[in-house]
């Protein structure tokens, strides 16, 4: 891993402001959404200048499809939704990053998409501390 392209490494503005951060994992950066209508989770590759997923190097791809199969395990286990999505958009946001978002019957925006909506409730440190330490004892050793 090269720890000069880490060090450059920026959180796009707008991420940062939406999300609080979880922690490292050993290619992405680890979000939870501040939105508390869904477990909803962000993965950014820590690669300054990415936007796309064909952009990264093959070695990176495989970490950041493995990271995201990890952390959509982790999240299937903790809190059991009947769908998890996980998706690029980068419409707004040209930073790569991936959205894990554990959707069930009953969350405030079943069944339709959770983007452009406005959050009902915003986590606050309680909230998202419970929420991440529900992630976390399923993430296992990746963080």
């Amino acid at each position: 891993m090269n720890t000069e392209i880490l060090q450059e490494f920026e959180l796009d503005a707008r991420l940062a402001a939406d999300t609080l951060v979880v922690g490292d994992l050993p290619l992405c950066r680890l979000l939870l959404m501040r939105n508390a209508d869904y477990p909803w989770f962000i993965l950014v590759p820590r690669r300054p200048g990415v936007t796309e997923m064909h952009a990264l190097d093959a070695c990176d791809r495989r970490q950041l499809m493995e990271e995201s199969s990890a952390l959509a395990l982790a999240m299937e286990n903790a809190f059991a939704p009947r769908v998890m999505n996980v998706g690029k958009l980068g419409n707004i946001v040209p930073q790569l990053h991936l959205h894990h978002v554990a959707r069930s019957p009953g969350d405030p925006g079943w069944p339709g998409p959770v983007w452009g909506r406005p959050a009902g409730t915003m986590h606050d440190r309680r909230s998202a501390a419970a929420v991440i330490e529900r992630l976390l004892r399923c993430l296992g050793p990746l963080l």
